[in-house]
């Protein structure tokens, strides 16, 4: 074994940090990296497939993925910049973007007489049906398959228990 394998029993309490040689061997410091470095591999490569076949960015994907899951009249800017941690100026931005290629419309909100609400356009309903065939295939791909069958099951749970500990976590936009 390596002197940076994870053991089986799982990762023990590790010595204390003096030097940044026992920084760059610290197993937790070694396991978030490699979750890191997954995830910026598998952005890029998913993310491209999904530029290469539709030109939207996997950003875009994901705004019309949470504009789908809110449903109805839409959600503000602010509730879309929390979600996708950005700041409300990002996320203009981009919903501008969005806005242009006819994705989504954005309409007064009732409850709010300075606030927007975003909601897809029957064009983003349909670019994210299409999109979402083609990504969960690449999801399928190059995240679930390289791992164990009896593993992927709780994987995807033990990240969605990391997701929303962390989401705890964030502060909340004003």
């Amino acid at each position: 074994m390596r002197s940076d394998d994870i053991p089986p029993g799982g990762i023990p309490d590790p010595p204390a940090i003096e030097t940044a040689r026992d920084a760059a061997r610290d197993p937790l410091v070694l396991a978030f990296g490699r979750l890191q470095g997954a995830a910026n591999r598998l952005e890029y490569l998913l993310g491209r497939a999904i530029e290469a076949e539709f030109g939207i960015s996997h950003q875009m994907f994901e705004v019309l993925l949470i504009l789908a899951r809110a449903g109805g009249p839409g959600i503000s800017m602010r509730a879309i910049a929390q979600e996708r941690v950005l700041t409300t100026g990002g996320v203009t931005r981009l919903v501008d973007r969005m806005e242009a290629a006819g994705l989504v419309v954005r309409s007064p909100d009732p409850d709010d007489r300075r606030g927007r609400l975003v909601r897809l356009t029957p064009h983003g309903e349909g670019l994210t049906v299409r999109v979402a065939r083609l990504h969960a295939g690449n999801i399928r791909r190059h995240l679930m398959d390289p791992l164990p069958a009896d593993h992927r099951a709780r994987f995807a749970q033990d990240v969605r228990t990391l997701s929303i500990a962390a989401g705890d976590e964030l502060p909340r936009l004003r």
